[in-house]
């Protein structure tokens, strides 16, 4: 038997309260990167890209970004000379991208800011309910993802 029905639906709102946290979480990163010139969208694809996820199509699997907004994203970070793409050595039809020397030092100061973002986000809860909401949300995850193997 499943978890909701159409009676609990009414007053049980894990989705919305999820989407909702996932927005306070981007806009506290927003606030946090502003003295860095990136948002916190951008400061996910530096963060894959800089941990060795260096293809367009890598960036939108992670983050589950269709690809035309992916190259948006890929030409801003260009344009602020954070990234940059090259062909692939070994498959001319693969376009790889890396960090500049600029997109390495911004992110060299990411984690700190992103750090005092999480802490802001999660200051209302304690470290055992952190971690206990981090299994929870792995668990819901890896069920899903075992089931639908995407």
């Amino acid at each position: 038997m499943g978890n909701f029905s159409a009676v609990s639906l009414e007053s049980v709102c894990v989705g919305i309260l999820l989407g909702q946290s996932a927005a306070l979480k981007d806009r506290l990163l927003d606030r946090h990167l502003m003295p860095l010139s990136i948002t916190a969208a951008q400061f996910k694809v530096l963060r894959i890209i800089s941990g060795g996820d260096n293809t367009a199509g890598a960036l939108c699997r992670h983050l589950s970004i269709h690809s035309a907004a992916m190259s948006r994203m890929l030409d801003r970070l260009e344009r602020k000379a954070l990234i940059v793409r090259s062909r692939d050595n070994h498959d001319q039809r693969q376009v790889r991208l890396s960090l500049t020397e600029k997109g390495q030092s911004v992110s060299t100061q990411l984690p700190m800011l992103a750090c005092a973002a999480m802490n802001e986000f999660t200051a209302g809860i304690t470290q055992e309910e952190l971690a206990q909401l981090e299994r929870l949300l792995e668990k819901m995850l890896s069920s899903w993802l075992m089931r639908e193997r995407f």
